[in-house]
């Protein structure tokens, strides 16, 4: 296989005294016109594979598939979004939930009720110099809500997104029709989270293995990667 690493990253990386090469995959740029996750990942990876491997893939292109990306420009935010989004905590990875547009899908997505509880404790703790806790107490869901980054590939400059729906059911069915270990990750530079994967992974394996984030942050175009014990 002869696949470079992107740019800034380690092809190989050592985890408790073994090493694993983490191959990305370019793709073409994914769209909602693309309806079926595993004939994608059939695609990209085919002859670059071996028993063994681990395929690893960013919830995002998942989450583009299922139509829940969206323009920033069509998301109409409410006046409470407006007003709870100057409140958080901004993440040094990216916006969170610190715009108007982003804080309402994550009242679309777990609730307003959810969100000002979430706020309130925020609220009552912030004196204490205690942060962090709003995206604790929203959850999964509203942590992993990504804001646009002039970065990104476009026209995902400009888009906001959930994470996928079902994300271990996904990581399964993909498995089950490609044959193949199936990660989905949400990753960037300050770490990563495992959203699904099929049966047999070692999730603690995974996350070390791809704690630098090798598929990249940029317009890498690069959203599937092999991850491969050598």
């Amino acid at each position: 296989m002869e696949i470079s690493p992107n740019p800034g990253k380690n092809l190989i990386i050592e985890v408790d005294n073994k090493k694993y090469a983490r191959y990305p995959v370019k793709t073409h740029l994914i769209t909602p016109k693309d309806k079926n996750p595993a004939e994608i990942i059939k695609k990209y990876i085919s002859g670059l594979t071996k028993k063994g491997d681990i395929v690893f893939i960013s919830e995002k292109i998942i989450a583009i598939i299922q139509g829940r990306a969206y323009p920033i420009k069509k998301i109409k935010a409410s006046k409470i979004a407006e007003w709870l989004s100057k409140r958080v905590y901004r993440n040094p990875g990216g916006i969170g939930l610190a715009s108007p547009e982003t804080m309402q899908l994550a009242i679309e997505e777990i609730g307003l009720l959810r969100i000002l509880f979430a706020a309130f404790i925020s609220l009552i703790t912030k004196p204490f110099g205690i942060k962090g806790l709003f995206y604790i107490i929203a959850g999964a869901k509203a942590r992993g809500i990504d804001g646009p980054v002039p970065y990104a590939i476009p026209p995902y400059n400009t888009y906001a997104s959930k994470i996928p729906l079902e994300p271990k059911k996904i990581a399964i069915k993909i498995s089950r029709e490609i044959g193949i270990p199936i990660a989905i990750v949400d990753a960037n530079d300050l770490g990563v989270r495992i959203l699904g994967t099929s049966k047999g992974i070692d999730k603690k394996l995974l996350i070390k293995a791809l704690k630098d984030n090798p598929l990249g942050q940029c317009d890498e175009s690069t959203p599937i990667g092999i991850l491969r014990e050598l």
